[in-house]
């Protein structure tokens, strides 16, 4: 597949929907995830920017989270952990609304991308979860703060600390979701939600989004260098090596 083909765009009037493209599972490479900056950074620049409804291709996965094939050492994952922080960034930053449509699983990276999003509808089959732990891996620490302030830190720290999946209904209960319906009714529901917000004063319900999303005690240059200084230390652990290694295996 070529990199042109991993992000889908369909522009609409008032809205862009961006499915990521990567099958079987969605999962985030470089590439994708560049792809999604630089495509979200663009639509910023327009006079009037869009709402942006977010989804992936097919029914069973939103998105796996991060390609931990790329996840080779510091060198190589430290440029890709910074543009996936800079993505959490600009969903938080964009002046317009940021839907996320889920139709099944949407796990690490990817539920970071719901977490810093305006509103998520999923179906009754969707699942969520931060699964990095059984895996030598971390979410970036701005995610893992977003968690806390979104879900709560008991609901963030069971999802963290243990790495379960929990279901649409759980996830409907602690906040992770906004809406659930019928699958095949998904990604209606989002565009229709996202047109509302887009049709609001856009300066004002992007001077609702700053004060909302833009009060954190750290800075994202802060939260960045923090993320970076945790992969340095777990890239190099034998353990969460072993870890990566028995999750790859089972592919």
């Amino acid at each position: 597949m070529m990199d042109a083909d991993i992000l889908k765009i369909r522009r609409e009037p008032d809205l862009v929907v961006l499915t990521m493209n990567r099958p079987p599972a969605n999962a985030l490479n470089y590439a994708l995830i560049a792809r999604l900056l630089e495509e979200i950074r663009r639509l910023e620049s327009e006079p009037e920017p869009p709402g942006i409804v977010l989804t992936g291709e097919g029914d069973r996965f939103f998105s796996a989270g991060g390609d931990i094939r790329e996840v080779t050492g510091l060198q190589v994952a430290a440029p890709r952990i910074r543009f996936f922080h800079a993505v959490l960034c600009a969903f938080e930053r964009y002046p317009g609304p940021v839907v996320c449509a889920v139709r099944g699983y949407a796990v690490g990276g990817a539920l970071e991308f719901l977490l810093h999003s305006d509103h998520v509808i999923a179906d009754h089959r969707a699942q969520i979860g931060f699964p990095e732990i059984n895996h030598g891996l971390l979410p970036v620490a701005k995610g893992m703060r977003q968690a806390a302030l979104r879900l709560g830190k008991r609901a963030a720290q069971v999802l963290l600390y243990s790495g379960v999946l929990v279901d649409a209904g759980k996830a409907l209960q602690i906040g992770a979701f906004d809406e659930v319906v019928n699958t095949d009714a998904v990604l209606d529901r989002a565009i229709d939600v996202c047109r509302d917000f887009r049709s609001k004063d856009p300066k004002l319900f992007a001077a609702i989004k700053r004060s909302l999303n833009l009060t954190g005690q750290l800075s994202d240059d802060q939260l960045e260098q923090m993320t970076v200084d945790d992969l340095g230390q777990y890239l190099d652990n034998d353990d969460s090596a072993d870890a990566r290694a028995r999750f790859l295996a089972r592919k």
